[in-house]
């Protein structure tokens, strides 16, 4: 039997919510925020609500996880507590056992029950309480960053009630509260904490909209919640504040800026590498290769031009270009004479193509018309197959923000990939600009396969 053979009778349902449309949320008094107590009152006549308890209902009972939005990127959820269900989201990913998972929570009651906390002590978020499991350390960096991008790590409780495979056998768990409205839903109605890697296939990009989760994960899971593309587009930072001074171990949605501004972090340091680390992992995202499409990716530094294409050609018929800050492909598609001289050294020619970023998914999940704005620039435009010496260049601008081409990378790396490109060209930024920048360069980084300055 091949190993992918255990899931080609899944049939995976893609169910559209809008968070606008599934009901009123209510909130406690004094906080009047997701921070405090609160609760969701569904519509009745709702399609959006019975689609949403239909996710729940699999939540509850089924040992396959659900596939959902939060701010980030697309979890892959399961009952945190649930043994046999967090096993299928290993089997579904396809995921090492050792990579532990990152555990969201919809309230700070539900993550203080976690410890069997007697119920008079969970009313008050952050009330500095001698017997609060949330350290004290972690009290500013929660009230300003949660709901949102943000994984703290906490000391596992004893005994704890997490199925053991969340943790990877580490003495401590990674959670975190998603600023999506429809996560936070979902885990509240759910009526526990829910463990959510990213929703992708081990390895590969990971997913912004639900069309990337289907591409993925159609026929080995059998839900997928679409809510819209993701706002933030990189998964959370992942910190820890057990130790002196705190560290962060994975980049992503916080900067390391914004937390040094807070009471107790004003020494944080940086504690991951942007390669792939050995060991044991302490959080996710930090050991193996990830965010890998099918082509190559080649990270490069400094300016685009013809002998950095032509060189990393061999062999390839399309090839695909990520622009940020400085590159623009109108410059090397304007450049006829050095592409015609260049291809008189190498014996090929290049054809460039313009593609419009976000326009390749052809399983675009809100079903809108596929938007593909394509140039040759001068250039005769050879169908596949029909020279075997004309290289198509296709490009993707991803914005010059860091926020811009965190939104867009991943989304960027599988619309390439679904193009067909051999190789994808990357041009890197500046990892000091921000934790922002230095999380859309850790994820390159793990993503490619050559790093090179022009």
């Amino acid at each position: 039997m091949e190993k992918k053979d255990w899931y080609l009778e899944i049939s995976t349902q893609v169910l559209s919510v809008d968070v606008n449309h599934i009901g009123d949320f209510l909130f406690e008094e004094p906080e009047k925020s997701f921070l405090g107590n609160w609760d969701l009152r569904l519509s009745p006549d709702s399609h959006h609500a019975a689609n949403l308890l239909q996710a729940v209902r699999k939540l509850q009972t089924s040992d396959l996880p659900v596939a959902f939005p939060t701010e980030t990127v697309y979890g892959l959820g399961a009952g945190a507590t649930r043994g046999e269900a967090i096993a299928g989201i290993y089997k579904a990913k396809q995921r090492p056992a050792d990579n532990p998972l990152i555990v969201h929570i919809s309230s700070l009651t539900q993550l203080r029950q976690l410890f069997n906390l007697s119920p008079g002590l969970d009313k008050t978020p952050l009330d500095g309480f001698s017997h609060d499991p949330i350290p004290a350390i972690y009290h500013s960096v929660i009230s300003r960053f949660w709901p949102g991008p943000l994984t703290v790590l906490l000391r596992l409780p004893k005994p704890s009630p997490l199925a053991p495979s969340v943790t990877a056998g580490l003495p401590t768990f990674g959670v975190r509260m998603p600023s999506s409205r429809l996560a936070l839903a979902l885990i509240h109605l759910a009526g526990f904490p829910v463990a959510a890697p990213s929703a992708n296939a081990s390895t590969r990009p990971s997913p912004t909209t639900a069309a990337h989760v289907l591409h993925d994960l159609s026929g080995r899971i059998e839900l997928i919640i679409d809510g819209g593309p993701c706002q933030v587009g990189v998964e959370s930072t992942v910190v820890d504040g057990l130790v002196d001074p705190p560290v962060v171990l994975r980049p992503g949605g916080v900067s390391i800026e914004m937390l040094s501004q807070c009471p107790g972090w004003e020494h944080v340091v940086v504690g991951y590498r942007d390669g792939v680390e050995t060991g044991v992992p302490r959080a996710p995202g930090m050991k193996y290769k990830h965010y890998s499409p099918t082509a190559r990716v080649i990270l490069v530094h400094g300016k685009l031009n013809i002998q950095l294409l032509t060189k990393y050609l061999r062999g390839c018929k399309k090839a695909g270009i990520a622009t940020t800050r400085t590159w623009r492909v109108e410059d090397l598609a304007a450049s006829g004479a050095s592409i015609t001289q260049r291809a008189a050294e190498t014996g090929r020619a290049l054809c460039c193509s313009i593609v419009q970023h976000g326009t390749l998914d052809a399983m675009h999940s809100n079903g809108g018309p596929r938007r593909t704005l394509m140039a040759t620039h001068g250039y005769e435009r050879v169908a596949d197959g029909e020279d075997s010496d004309t290289v198509h260049v296709v490009a993707t601008d991803l914005g010059t923000s860091p926020v811009s081409i965190a939104q867009k990378l991943f989304s960027a790396l599988r619309e390439l990939d679904m193009h067909g490109v051999d190789v994808i060209f990357v041009e890197g930024i500046g990892a000091d600009e921000g934790l922002t920048a230095a999380a859309v360069m850790n994820r390159l980084r793990k993503a490619a396969e050559l790093e090179i300055q022009s």
